[in-house]
Formats: C-alpha cells, sequence, structure tokens
C-alpha cells in the first residue's frame, strides 16, 4: 500500500449530535477518504472526488464538516499545527487543502 497523502490521528469524528469516537483517524491514501475508529475500525469511506470538505462558519476553529456518502461528519482537528515532533492532530485547515489537492481541485 503506498503511503498515505494525509493522515491524522487523534481526531474527535461526530454525526450530527453524537460523538461516534474521540480518539479517531482521518487518512486519505489511494484516492479515499477514510474515517476510521481508533481500533482501526472503518465508520465510512468515500472517494476523494465525492467528498466535499469545507469549514463551518458556525464553529471554532479547528474544525472541518466532511461530507460523505449523503452523511455529514464534524472532525476536530485541532486550531493549528502541532509543532515538529510533537503529537496531535493536524489544523483543520490541512485537512480541507488536503482533500481539494487529492480531488484534483487544487488549493
Amino acid at each position: 500500500m503506498a503511503e498515505p497523502e494525509f493522515k491524522a490521528t487523534g481526531v474527535r469524528i461526530g454525526r450530527r449530535l453524537r460523538s461516534l469516537t474521540r480518539a479517531g483517524q482521518v487518512r486519505i491514501s489511494d484516492g479515499r477518504l477514510e474515517l476510521l475508529t481508533s481500533y482501526g475500525t472503518e465508520i465510512d469511506s468515500a472517494p476523494v472526488q465525492a467528498v466535499r470538505a469545507t469549514r463551518p462558519w458556525f464553529v471554532p476553529d479547528g474544525r472541518a464538516l466532511a461530507d460523505l456518502n449523503g452523511h455529514r461528519y464534524l472532525l476536530t482537528l485541532a486550531d493549528h499545527d502541532p509543532a515538529p515532533g510533537e503529537p496531535g492532530p493536524p489544523a483543520a485547515r490541512r485537512f480541507i487543502e488536503a482533500v481539494s489537492r487529492a480531488a484534483g481541485r487544487g488549493a
């Protein structure tokens, strides 16, 4: 398997008012976006061209919306990128840029 184009761990993934995982994973690899639990179980996945990723205007920085297969997920990443060598999820802005880049929409 090829190296993922984007990978974030420690991501809170929710759908509507329900939290699906507090330490999930988001991965873009081989043209697919995957949302995974902390154990690696797939929550949802879709071809990256069919995914819409945006930053909601009504929530603080560090959160992104991802629409996959007719479901909207709220992803809580980070307000800013972690320092080099420090653990933690990347900024929501980097996730949105990675989705656009992988889908060929530019960033």
